[in-house]
């Protein structure tokens, strides 16, 4: 299979194209060397700021069209992601289209009429939250829905067959005809989405995300694994191919799904219209009328009056001058008048170079004085941290001293109050001998 409009960029989560892909293959987190939040935000920064410049080509070049499809289970991040991937995109050129439950009347035509009223239209990207993809998901996974789909035989057996057929000759057609489809399936595991459930009922500001059906749908997880596995593989074509993005770490997802979005368009070879030699020489004509602009009559300002409430008018002039000489002074007027027109223009230019320099300037210092207040913060927490440290092992080392000077004190006390009663005894004994040897010598 070739493809028809442009060459999906190689990437780890691009699906193959044979049938063989398996959903309990697919990883759910990012790679080692790819986890680190800062670095995955920067790494997305940059790749929307090329897409705003990509995006404003697609526009000008007005020969193709972008379809961004998302496909996931509940609380995978489709709407966070697209809501970071087309921050700052010209919402001239851009649209977002959401599918839910079919209305009735969407009800009476054919699953993919209402997906096609939500086309883009050259020029544009259009982003799809959720998709056609529903009718080979949801609908499988519950197939009592084809019931109010009022159709006029329902086979069990083929009817997914023959809607993945008509999702592939409908991709296919829109290839065809200029429309570049890139489909995104948000590779969520089981326990982190249990685990994002559980913030959006933790957290009330998040309350209202949190809806019933969810657990019913989590309760059915193999059945929709499979169903999109199956989806996958039916329907990914070098036209329409299906990336498996994993979707446990949400900055890693975002700038995955950017930087596909990004190197599709620049391997698409977009670029502003070019003009022709006429068209020139029209803007050369065009430029000399504006910039004789100047000389065009103004509105004139009310006439003064003079101190004695007449108007004050024009004194009369002598003879007429001849016409030649009129049409000279004409002539020399316009001419100085496009000088200074010029002038101001180039004035103006150099004011705002100066006015972007200095822009720039004060955006360095703002960030070497950031930078600085950083480092300052970060030197005078290690310096705290040493501080608090230090006082510890000081007071560690006083109440070691201090549990030592009571230990000896416990054991010194009652050495010496044996020695002091030794002592008493002696003093006792000698008295008592002594009182006895008086006695006798009496």
């Amino acid at each position: 299979m070739k493809p028809i409009l442009f060459t999906p960029p190689k990437s780890p989560f691009l699906a193959p194209y044979d049938g063989s892909f398996r959903i309990a293959r697919a990883k759910n987190s990012p790679p080692a060397n790819k986890q680190d939040k800062n670095k995955n935000k920067a790494e997305l920064a940059e790749h929307v700021s090329e897409l705003r410049e990509l995006q404003r080509k697609l526009y000008a070049d007005d020969r193709y069209s972008v379809l961004l499809v998302f496909q996931a289970m509940d609380a995978a991040g489709k709407d966070g992601t697209i809501r970071a991937v087309t921050t700052g995109i010209n919402p001239a050129g851009f649209q977002v289209s959401a599918f839910k439950k079919p209305s009735n009347n969407e009800l009476e035509h054919d699953f993919l009429w209402r997906i096609v009223k939500q086309l883009p239209q050259r020029g544009r990207i259009g982003v799809f939250n959720r998709s056609h993809y529903e009718e080979t998901l949801v609908v499988r996974v519950h197939p009592e829905y084809l019931g109010s789909q009022r159709l006029p035989r329902v086979d069990l057996k083929n009817i997914w067959d023959e809607r993945f057929e008509s999702i592939r000759d409908f991709e296919k057609h829109l290839a065809r005809n200029g429309t570049i489809v890139l489909k995104f399936f948000l590779n969520v595991s089981l326990d982190e989405q249990r685990d994002r459930l559980l913030d959006r009922i933790d957290e009330p500001e998040s309350n209202w995300k949190f809806e019933s059906g969810d657990l019913k749908a989590r309760a059915r997880w193999p059945k929709y694994m499979k169903a999109f596995e199956d989806a996958i593989n039916e329907t990914a074509r070098p036209w329409a191919p299906w990336y498996v993005i994993p979707a446990d770490n949400k900055p890693f997802m975002r700038a995955a799904v950017a930087k596909i979005v990004r190197e599709t368009l620049e391997g698409v070879g977009l670029a502003y219209p070019t003009v022709d030699d006429e068209t020139r020489e029209r803007l050369a004509a065009h430029r000399v009328t504006l910039v004789g602009d100047a000389d065009l009559p103004r509105p004139k300002s009310k006439s003064k009056k003079d101190k004695s409430g007449k108007k004050k008018g024009k004194k009369k002039k002598g003879k007429k001058k001849d016409s030649s000489e009129t049409a000279k002074k004409a002539t020399k007027k316009k001419s100085k008048s496009t000088k200074k027109a010029t002038k101001k223009r180039a004035t103006k230019k150099a004011a705002k170079k100066t006015a972007k320099k200095a822009t720039k300037k004060r955006a360095t210092k703002n960030a070497t004085k950031k930078r600085a207040t950083k480092k300052a913060t970060k030197k005078s927490t290690k310096k705290r941290a040493t501080k608090k440290a230090t006082k510890k092992a000081t007071k560690k080392k006083s109440t070691k001293k201090a549990t030592k000077k009571r230990a000896t004190k416990k054991r010194a006390t009652p050495k010496a109050a044996k020695k002091t009663a030794s002592k008493v005894t002696k003093k006792r004994r000698t008295t008592a001998t002594k009182k006895r040897a008086a006695k006798k010598t009496k």
